[in-house]
Parts: C-alpha cells; sequence; structure tokens
C-alpha cells in the first residue's frame, strides 16, 4: 500500500535551498524591528559556537508567537558568521545557518498566509492542545509528533518552548522531558525578555517602540538522562527561570517596585503640597 504524498509545504521545508530564501526574505524585513525600532542584547554565544551539528536540543521560555523563533535563527545566523553576541549588519543572511528547527503548534502556523509561509523556515507542527467549548485543554505530544522532533534531532538543532504557550510561568509539558529522556541531546537553555513589551502576541506588530530586547543563551545543561521525567523537566524550567522560585521572585521584585513607585507618589504629593502652602513674598 503506497504512502499518502505529504503536503507541499512538508515537503519544500526540508530543501535546504527553499530555507534559505525565506530566511533571507524574513530576515529582511524583521531585522530592522530588531534592531533598529528597538534594542536587541544578546549574551552568551560562545556556549553554541562550537555545538555539534545535530542532536542539540534549545529549550526557552516563550513571549511571542514568532519574534523570539526569527530573532533565535537571526542569532544563529550570525554566529556562523563567527558573530559574537551581536547580529551586525545582516550579510550572514547570504549564507545563513539551516540546520534547524523549531516546534510550533499546528493551529498557530495554519492561522494565515505569514504563519503557513514562515512553516517553511523549518516548523515542526505539533498539536499539542485542542480546545472544548473554546477552553484550551493541555494534553501530551502526539506520537507521530515525538517521532517527528526525533528524526530532525537526528540532522540538526531543534528550538522547543517547553510551556508551550506564552504566558509566563506557566508549568512545563512532560513531552519536553520525554524528549531529552529518549534522544539525549545536548540541552541549551535560553532566557529572553522583552518581546513582550516590544510586540503584540504574534510577534509581527509593534506594541512599544525603543523597547530592550534580551537573549541569553546559558551553557548546556549537565541532564541526567536516566532519571525520571519530572525530574528532568523541573531542571530545564529552573534553567530557562520559569520555575516557582523564579516566579515568587518576580513577584517580589514586581512588589518591591510597586512600593518604591508608591512612596515616590508620596513624596512628590508632599512636596507639591509643601510648595502650594509656603508663605507668598510681600508685593512691592
Amino acid at each position: 500500500m503506497r504512502r499518502p504524498k505529504k503536503p507541499l509545504t512538508e515537503r519544500l521545508k526540508h530543501i535546504r535551498i527553499v530555507r534559505s530564501i525565506v530566511y533571507a526574505i524574513v530576515g529582511a524585513v524583521s531585522y530592522p524591528g530588531l534592531v533598529w525600532v528597538n534594542r536587541i542584547k544578546i549574551e552568551g554565544t560562545e556556549h553554541i559556537e562550537k555545538l555539534p551539528r545535530n542532536n542539540v536540543l534549545f529549550v526557552s521560555n516563550h513571549q511571542t508567537y514568532f519574534a523570539d523563533v526569527i530573532t533565535f535563527l537571526h542569532i544563529f545566523c550570525a554566529v556562523k558568521w563567527r558573530k559574537r553576541n551581536r547580529l551586525g549588519l545582516p550579510y550572514y543572511l547570504l549564507s545563513p545557518f539551516t540546520s534547524v528547527y523549531y516546534v510550533a503548534a499546528e493551529e498557530t502556523m495554519n492561522g494565515s498566509f505569514i504563519s503557513r509561509f514562515f512553516k517553511l523556515a523549518g516548523a515542526l507542527t505539533v498539536k499539542r492542545t485542542w480546545r472544548r467549548n473554546a477552553t484550551e485543554i493541555r494534553t501530551g505530544l502526539d506520537p507521530s509528533d515525538t517521532r517527528k522532533i526525533t528524526r530532525a534531532l537526528k540532522t540538526s538543532w531543534i528550538i522547543t518552548f517547553p510551556q508551550g504557550t506564552t504566558k509566563p510561568f506557566a508549568p512545563g509539558r512532560k513531552g519536553t522531558a520525554h524528549i531529552i529522556k529518549n534522544n539525549k541531546p545536548v540541552v541549551v537553555p535560553v532566557v529572553i525578555n522583552g518581546f513582550w513589551r516590544a510586540f503584540n502576541k504574534k510577534g509581527l506588530v509593534f506594541k512599544k517602540k525603543g523597547s530592550l530586547l534580551s537573549i541569553r543563551f546559558k551553557a548546556p545543561l549537565v541532564v541526567n538522562y536516566e532519571a525520571p521525567v519530572e525530574e528532568i523537566l523541573d531542571q530545564v524550567m529552573d534553567a530557562i527561570e520559569q520555575s516557582k522560585k523564579y516566579m515568587l521572585k518576580g513577584k517580589h521584585h514586581m512588589n518591591k517596585l510597586k512600593q518604591q513607585e508608591t512612596v515616590a507618589a508620596e513624596a512628590a504629593a508632599a512636596t507639591a503640597v509643601a510648595v502650594t502652602e509656603a508663605p507668598q513674598p510681600p508685593q512691592a
């Protein structure tokens, strides 16, 4: 029995020349928004300069649907051209680094013409959620999706977002831990920030110009691949600073800022009252 043919986009995205063209177009369009409209700060690219060309898994927190991944692709291309912690001029798009895929929700990548085009950049679409009465129900990775990721790891790098959502401090999904346990990849944690402030949720429209976009690559994790998946997931979530420990730190920091703002406002109000009530000099 003959296998059904894969959709055209599924076949095209594995052709390097096609992906190179997509990278060039998407890169040229997105570069000004990352570097000129906003400010970009990159740290830790020394940790990815000498990685193997396959079986590398980048795990990151998630803030927009597309801007996060696009920035990763820019950085990987720049590193290929021996740039460290900077993008510089985007001549790296002439010969981009294309040995990388990214995991994305199927419903997101089929949502518009732009997302379907960006799918050609190397999207590994997965069915990680389904909806019942307009409510998102969290489920594990489909076995066919897991096989898809496993095949890609044999030849390439993969970017994945363990939380599967742009909501900060959402719990991670065990599917990521299963992939790590079964494939034993080099796991590189990444912490990003500022994208939620600069872009809308999809990452295609500016929300606040002049924002600082920070991307920090950490050293590869030392993973005990024989540990339970729960333990591996906890290690990953801690590394991308989305664990309960960091959530509590975040709340403490926000409360401290609010207290400082309140004190400053009260001081300003007291100064205004004092100026108002001060005796006026007699008129000549």
